[in-house]
């Protein structure tokens, strides 16, 4: 009973900042409606800046109804799954609003998507139509799918005349170079984005959207086990996640921040946390395709930024950057990291650096994309924080399901309204993941955490990653640490190797610095570890790679580590 109490006590609470409510009101509101009454408000002020050229929320929400308009007159209704096969900018806001507008579920699929990759995400989500970037049309031939609309579009619709050969650069950053000609597309019997608009008037259809049932988004998970499952998002999930981040990031302010959208899109951290976050407050954001970090550092110097979200990667990459200084990372309101572990090591070295600190958050695309944030003024280093307004979040043992005390490593389980519906046909997937306990659905995350007293949260590894060494429980996260902490370690990703005789060896495959190379040993590796680390966990195994497989957020990609092993 005591562990079960504590997550009622909510010791989170009284670290919350100033203004920050417990709970807040979540309105049944589709995404739509929450854009209409923004873009209404806002109408003058720019919404989007794409390399220089701005557009104002008015011209935008014209847009938007005039691609809600040929979708309708196309015959994509309500319901009608269209996948969106985008790099950032206008074209994909445009067609994410106005496809919703028209009452469509959209699937959200990566640029770098392989065709077999694409071909997947089409079949399972029942995706007909989809409004895809020109150059990456080859990949939706190959996989076979056949579809009712294409619709094409050509990065530099939106660019300047100034920056219109930045378009074309952007072909040979995807290995291509061409792109489907204005002929080809007609020939083929596609629709032409820009047409679109100027054909069909801002004048969508009216479309009744029940906010608690219709689903609004179909992201693909990462595939950590089998192949990526759609995550059921509503409507009201989506405008609970953000309305849920902004309630406890009280510094920022309506109608006045600016946003650096280099995150992806079609990334549920992009998508909610930047996208939706950023034009449901009447945000300036900057629109970045592929993002070049001069490019991004003048842009938000030129156009004062005020916030800064990315992932570890950047920071662990921005701390050394020799230019990283020619922005005032002070004057911004927040800087937050996800969407992977933020190593101890990048976040001491990135104060001293830039004398500004990052605050570590968590999500998952099953919570619409956050469910923790370190609270503003009061971090952690390690953890990543406490559950925003409207969660619950408690750690339970993984194989029974019975609430663990604080400071006990568990897996943790979470309660709010941004949690999905359930993945997309995966019955047996929904059951698992979604469970009742104590009269709650709570949303198992197969992380493995712990809470400490004051209710801030550390994480530990996946469930799945789990070492387990002649009976000991080895966390994989825990010796990268050690190993991120070497100067000559450029990155790392530990793994089990089954050994019958132990059950598994403790592997790392370590990427040195290029000055290290040739220099550093397996036996320096080891040697480091044994410093710092029990007997137990120190690594018995070390492989030197030029490089890790990553995930297309950049974090290490331990299922492809591990389908080595196979």
């Amino acid at each position: 009973m005591e562990a079960k109490a504590r997550y009622y006590e909510k010791p989170w609470l009284k670290f919350y900042p100033r203004g920050v409510p417990e709970t807040i009101e979540i309105p049944d509101k589709s995404l739509p409606q929450v854009f209409d009454e923004v873009a209404g408000k806002y109408s003058g002020k720019d919404a989007i800046i794409f390399y220089g050229n701005k557009i104002s929320y008015g011209k935008l929400k014209e847009e938007v109804d005039r691609f809600a308009s040929a979708l309708h007159e196309l015959g994509i209704g309500k319901g009608d799954k269209l996948a969106l096969y985008l790099l950032n900018s206008p074209q994909y806001i445009i067609a994410y609003f106005g496809a919703l507008k028209a009452g469509a579920t959209l699937t959200p699929i990566s640029p770098v998507y392989t065709s077999i990759e694409v071909k997947h995400q089409l079949e399972d989500s029942e995706a007909e139509s989809i409004v895809c970037q020109d150059f990456l049309y080859e990949n939706v031939e190959r996989s076979g799918v056949k579809l009712k609309n294409v619709i094409i579009t050509d990065i530099s619709d939106y660019l300047p005349m100034s920056k219109k050969l930045a378009g074309k650069s952007v072909l040979g950053r995807y290995g291509k170079t061409e792109a489907l000609s204005p002929k080809t597309i007609e020939s083929l019997g596609f629709q032409p984005f820009q047409k679109l608009l100027k054909k069909y008037p801002p004048n969508p259809p009216k479309i009744e959207i029940n906010a608690r049932e219709d689903i609004a988004v179909l992201p693909y998970t990462g595939g950590t086990t089998g192949l990526p499952k759609g995550a059921a998002l509503t409507h009201r999930n989506l405008v609970a996640c953000q309305m849920q981040c902004l309630a406890f990031m009280p510094t920022l302010e309506q109608g006045k921040e600016v946003i650096p959208a280099l995150l992806p899109f079609y990334h549920i951290y992009g998508q909610v946390v930047v996208m939706l976050n950023g034009l449901t407050m009447g945000a300036t954001l900057i629109l970045f395709t592929t993002p070049d970090l001069d490019e991004v550092l003048d842009s938000m110097d030129r156009y004062k930024a005020t916030t800064f979200f990315s992932v570890p990667t950047a920071y662990q990459f921005l701390k050394d950057y020799d230019k990283t200084s020619r922005f005032n990372w002070k004057s911004l309101k927040i800087i937050t990291s996800g969407a992977d572990t933020l190593h101890e090591s990048t976040v001491k070295d990135w104060e001293r650096r830039t004398s500004s600190k990052i605050q570590e958050g968590y999500g998952l695309t099953e919570c619409s994309a956050v469910s923790h944030l370190n609270p503003m003024g009061r971090p952690k280093v390690g953890s990543f924080g406490v559950p925003l307004p409207n969660i619950i979040a408690a750690v339970v043992n993984h194989e029974t399901n019975e609430f663990i005390p604080p400071g006990e490593i568990g897996e943790m389980i979470l309660h709010g309204p941004n949690i999905m519906k359930g993945y997309w046909k995966r019955p047996k997937d929904t059951q698992e993941s979604l469970i009742e306990l104590d009269g709650k659905i709570w949303l198992k995350t197969g992380d493995l955490v712990r809470m400490d007293d004051e209710g801030y949260f550390f994480f530990y590894d996946r469930k799945k990653d789990m070492i387990k060494y002649k009976g000991y429980s080895v966390f994989a996260r825990e010796i990268e640490e050690v190993l991120h902490q070497h100067p000559q370690i450029k990155a790392a990703g530990v793994l089990g190797v089954p050994e019958p005789t132990v059950g598994q060896l403790i592997k790392a495959i370590v990427v040195l610095q290029p000055e290290a190379r040739g220099k550093l040993s397996e036996e320096d590796i080891i040697k480091f570890c044994t410093e710092r680390l029990a007997h137990y966990k120190v690594p018995k195994i070390v492989e030197f790679r030029g490089e890790l497989p990553k995930t297309d957020v950049g974090k290490v990609s331990h299922r492809e580590l591990r389908e080595e092993l196979e």
